[in-house]
């Protein structure tokens, strides 16, 4: 049976809804098929779909001659895809200074319109959400067992079985988290990811800022990120690899190209952690590669599961871009950001986690279990480091497994199987 029509909660509803009790207005951004319309229609009482092709000139019409027009409606009124019409931007701020009220509209975008686009910010009156593909525990393949904001309020008492096993995780990164395709059957669904980064290739890039670009460039940019995934390539890198197979190419387009794909939600790079520390140490802070689903990196390499088990070095790489994207997910619900740390010692962590009231957490991604001593050594020598007078001792130290089984050990390091996590 095929239930892909069957809408899957999303962590996201609770921070929408608490978003509409306190801004007039919501934006939901995010890269296409992440849900944004699906999950903003069932807060709405009342919906105008820009894009609707029986009705999308007479809304762009109205939205040049009388913006307020379209505004009419029960309330939430969900505008989609607003960036179609930028001018109604400023008309919706201009209607929620009018109404004086909470909650009146949710927007939702797939791309980041030019700046100056709008007249004012939207400060005060348009709240933002970013909202991503699913997580492993939004499409019901990780049990949730262990909670991200338990371990932060302390709660390490951690006894856990993943049944999430390496085969499933292989099917699940290319497979990637866009819930149209998650309930699909396996080849139709890991299809849909092939379909999704075609059409950024071939379209989306392109529509972003109407310049055309080139799509064998953009696929071979799009490559090279790809084969670089988790790591802190440069820009150099990335140009080398795709003169490789390709005429030469100039910062400026490679520049043009990263800021498009940036601007559509597809490239989200890891950003560094610059901490306190106890001794100087430099710390690098080159942003590591990735996307916002791992499902991107495979279909442009165009790999499938089976042959990601064969490889199992690009198989780690993939699985902590995997692990980046739920943890983003998870993190963002409990007000958090996540970074990733190296210095010049060579010493890192893959991801920190650090909430808003200032508490942090450090971890490193394994696929195997052989490889949990190594990095919690090392999780343990980067606590040593940090400045705890200023920075404040960490909340956790763990190791992200794509194991079985999780648990707390005796130096207090937690290995937690990704099939176990939840926000």
């Amino acid at each position: 049976m095929d239930n892909a029509k069957e809408y899957l909660p999303r962590l996201c509803d609770i921070e929408l809804r608490k978003a509409l009790e306190s801004s007039g207005a919501v934006l939901v951004e995010g890269a296409k098929w992440c849900g944004k319309t699906r999950t903003a229609s069932n807060a709405a009482k009342s919906t105008l779909y820009m894009q609707d092709p029986d009705n999308a000139a007479s809304y762009q019409a109205m939205a040049d001659t009388k913006p307020s027009l379209l505004l009419k409606g029960e309330t939430p009124r969900l505008i989609d895809e607003w960036q179609m019409a930028p001018v109604l931007w400023d008309a919706i701020r201009f209607e929620v200074d009018k109404r004086n009220d909470v909650g009146q509209f949710i927007l939702t975008g797939s791309a980041v319109p030019s700046d100056n686009v709008t007249a004012h910010t939207g400060t005060g009156r348009i709240s933002r959400m970013l909202m991503r593909p699913m997580s492993l525990y939004e499409s019901l393949e990780s049990n949730g067992s262990v909670s991200l904001a338990d371990i932060f309020a302390g709660k390490y008492d951690i006894e856990a079985v993943s049944e999430l096993t390496i085969e499933k995780i292989a099917f699940a990164l290319c497979r990637g988290g866009w819930p149209a395709s998650v309930n699909r059957n396996a080849q139709t669904a890991l299809r849909m990811a092939t379909d999704y980064v075609e059409a950024v290739i071939n379209h989306d890039v392109s529509r972003v800022d109407n310049v055309d670009k080139d799509p064998n460039r953009v696929r071979l940019l799009l490559r090279s990120l790809a084969r670089n995934i988790s790591t802190m390539a440069t820009n150099q890198t990335i140009r080398d690899d795709i003169e490789a197979t390709d005429d030469i190419i100039s910062d400026r387009t490679i520049y043009s190209y990263l800021n498009a794909l940036r601007r559509i939600y597809v490239v989200e790079d890891l950003q560094a952690w610059s901490p306190s520390l106890r001794s100087k140490t430099t710390i690098r802070t080159s942003a590591k590669r990735q996307f916002v689903d791992p499902s991107i990196a495979t279909a442009v390499m165009r790999i499938n599961p089976e042959r990601i088990l064969k490889d199992f070095e690009t198989f780690g790489f993939l699985f902590e871009s995997l692990c980046v994207r739920d943890m983003r997910i998870y993190a963002q619900i409990n007000d958090g950001d996540v970074f990733h740390y190296h210095d010049k010692s060579g010493l890192e962590a893959d991801m920190v986690v650090v909430l808003r009231d200032g508490r942090w957490g450090a971890i490193e991604v394994k696929l195997g279990n052989k490889q949990t001593e190594i990095a919690a050594e090392n999780l343990l020598k980067l606590k040593n480091k940090i400045d705890t007078k200023k920075m404040g001792e960490p909340s956790f130290l763990m190791v992200i497994t794509g194991g079985q089984f999780a648990y707390r050990r005796e130096d207090g390091v937690l290995i937690i199987p990704l099939g176990c996590l939840k926000d």
